[in-house]
């Protein structure tokens, strides 16, 4: 079957200019769908990468490394972000390899066509312009050949007439027009048959030579047309070919660390975590009434009133030992010392620097909301009891379980600065070396001070790392011993017979009362109570840790220099100037902070406070 345009389609100019507008249309159409794809595609891996982003850890975290579900979701948001890029880079192909492409290629097209259908048009314009000169030939002759005839008629009529010599001259004259109209009618006659040669063989030549010649031209760019939309569909399915391998990559990893969650090993780590390494408390004793109290209580004890409620309500525990919890909660809200007489040293060196003993009476309040509060609350009411100020260096108020983590976490830093003190020391000695075999590279002196700086960091790092170690091996001690009891304890309560009512009262009867009384004069009940104080102020604690530093609201200019001997205060200098975090709240003393690691109290009228408007205006509205 022929598919020749020029002989198939030779009479179908104006179809065949619609049919190739239509199809520059589609190309430019085409071309604005892949447009729009790949934007979708930029689109899309934005959002992905925001979503990732949105969800990664702000900050770096123990838990975020620590648990394998957290691990495994981190892992996805990454390959999530390598997603984005893969998207990023599909997006770009198709913008470069196939819209820059189409869009050049469709102003090529365009200037094609038009000269393509201006040939065709002017042969059109050719062959009408023939045949128009025929039509005129052939009217003029047709013209020419009807006068003729009417003048040799009119001749002929005459000569049948002519009778008279007017006549006759009449008759020679007619007989010489009929003449000239026959000589024009064979002229016209002449030209027709030449006009009719010259559109036949323009005719011939249009239908069989230009017009096939043309439009075989616009078929060859029809089919071009064609074949670039069909390079166009594979080099998208090829760009979208090319990130598949990478995103099964990522969807095979995001599998894999799926399948790497370990629940039981998580559950183990929430153990190895939290778990203070306290022994469980004990049976609860026998109180008896029967008895008169044998032990006397200091007025000056805060348990003084509060016993009887207190043993019902089996709210013993924070009130066994002093721990973070009850200074917080003790410390320094007392009056602060009056300002010195004079702002010089010595006028100072016998004013009071320390505050008075603690009245417990302003703790009963406080202890009962914070008891009978929420969660929630009962961690606000902590944070803002915080004392500024870090726990002692050998971690010993921590729990033991998280005392030796601590400790043991330390010294794994303290060997990596140590190696890395020592690669730098060694790496130095070399540089020496050289130095003293080739003067001209340098001065081998020039290193001295460097060296000696390394050796003294060693030494310092090495005395902290053995200390470490010594605190290390007594917590390890503590938690054998508490382990042992522990072990011991569990085999006395299986061996016993007694119930517990009576065992609690014979432990009761050989109790003394001095033993019941704790060094601060507050009553203890029993050492199971006093562990499971410590497990609950562990908890305390664990809230302090975690806490976030308040923010500043000021700062302040100290006039007196002040010394804070109890904990909870921070001592200063006369002239220094420190942050404020907390106003006075009506007892006499203001928080400050002199950097991230140093915050506690101090008297509020030694100092003279500068106020942020801001937080004048938050603590206004609250």
């Amino acid at each position: 079957m022929s598919c020749n345009w020029g002989t198939e389609l030779w009479d179908q100019f104006d179809n065949l200019e619609k049919h190739t507008s239509w199809g520059i249309d589609f190309l430019e159409r085409y071309s604005k769908f892949v447009k729009e794809r790949a934007d979708i595609e930029l689109s899309y891996a934005k959002q992905i990468r925001s979503l990732s982003k949105k969800y990664h850890p702000k900050r770096s975290r123990d838990d975020e490394s620590r648990y394998t579900w957290c691990l495994a979701f981190s892992a996805t948001l990454s390959q999530l972000s390598e997603l984005a890029v893969q998207r990023e880079e599909l997006a770009e192909n198709l913008n470069t390899q196939i819209v820059c492409e189409l869009t050049r290629y469709t102003q090529e097209v365009k200037a094609e066509r038009k000269t393509h259908f201006q040939d065709g048009r002017r042969t059109q314009q050719h062959i009408e312009s023939s045949w128009k000169q025929l039509e005129s030939s052939k009217r003029r002759y047709e013209r020419d050949c009807k006068e003729a005839e009417r003048a040799q008629q009119v001749s002929d009529r005459i000569d049948l007439d002519n009778k008279t010599d007017g006549e006759k001259r009449c008759s020679l004259k007619a007989r010489q027009t009929a003449q000239q109209k026959k000589q024009a009618a064979e002229e016209s006659r002449k030209d027709y048959v030449t006009s009719l040669n010259q559109f036949n063989q323009d005719q011939h030549q249009h239908y069989h030579t230009l017009v096939p010649v043309i439009y075989q031209r616009i078929q060859d760019m029809e089919e071009r047309r064609i074949e670039r939309i069909c390079n166009a569909m594979r080099s998208s399915a090829e760009a979208e070919r090319k990130v598949l391998p990478v995103a099964s990559r990522c969807l095979d990893v995001m599998m894999d660390a799926a399948e790497g969650i370990q629940p039981r090993m998580d559950t183990q780590q929430v153990v190895e975590v939290y778990k203070s390494g306290f022994d469980p408390p004990g049976d609860v004793e026998f109180d008896d009434y029967s008895s008169t109290m044998r032990r006397s209580v200091s007025e000056s004890s805060y348990l003084d009133n509060r016993m009887e409620g207190r043993r019902h309500s089996r709210k013993l525990w924070p009130f066994i030992r002093k721990n973070k919890l009850l200074t917080l909660l003790s410390s320094p809200r007392q009056p602060p010392p009056p300002p010195p007489t004079s702002p010089s040293p010595g006028g100072v060196a016998n004013s009071p620097q320390s505050p008075p003993p603690p009245s417990r009476e302003p703790i009963a309040q406080r202890l009962n909301d914070l008891m009978s509060s929420g969660s929630r609350t009962r961690k606000q009411c902590l944070r803002s009891l915080k004392r500024g100020g870090s726990g002692p260096a050998d971690c010993s108020h921590l729990p033991p379980e998280q005392r030796r983590k601590k400790l043991q976490t330390r010294i794994n830093n303290m060997n990596e600065e140590i190696q890395r003190e020592r690669e730098q020391r060694d790496a130095l000695l070399k540089m020496r070396e050289v130095y003293e075999r080739n003067p001209q590279m340098g001065d081998a002196g020039s290193l001295e001070p460097r060296l000696e700086e390394v050796k003294q960091s060693l030494q310092r790092l090495e005395e902290e790392l053995r200390r470490n170690q010594a605190w290390l091996l007594e917590a390890d001690s503590k938690a054998c011993d508490l382990s042992s009891r522990r072990q011991s304890g569990g085999c006395g309560l299986n061996s016993q017979v007694d119930t517990p009512g009576s065992s609690s009262l014979k432990q009761l009867e050989d109790r003394s009362p001095a033993s019941r009384e704790s060094p601060d004069g507050s009553y203890t009940e029993d050492h199971s109570a006093e562990l499971q104080f410590k497990s609950r102020s562990s908890e305390f604690d664990d809230d302090f840790e975690d806490e976030e530093p308040l923010p500043s609201i000021g700062t302040c200019k100290s006039l007196y220099p002040f010394q804070g001997q109890n904990e909870g205060t921070l001592s200063m200098v006369e002239g220094e100037l420190l942050s404020v975090v907390e106003e006075d709240k009506g007892d006499g003393w203001t928080r400050v902070r002199r950097n991230l690691e140093e915050e506690g109290y101090v008297p509020t009228s030694y100092i003279k406070v500068f106020l942020d408007s801001s937080a004048k205006g938050a603590m206004t509205y609250i």
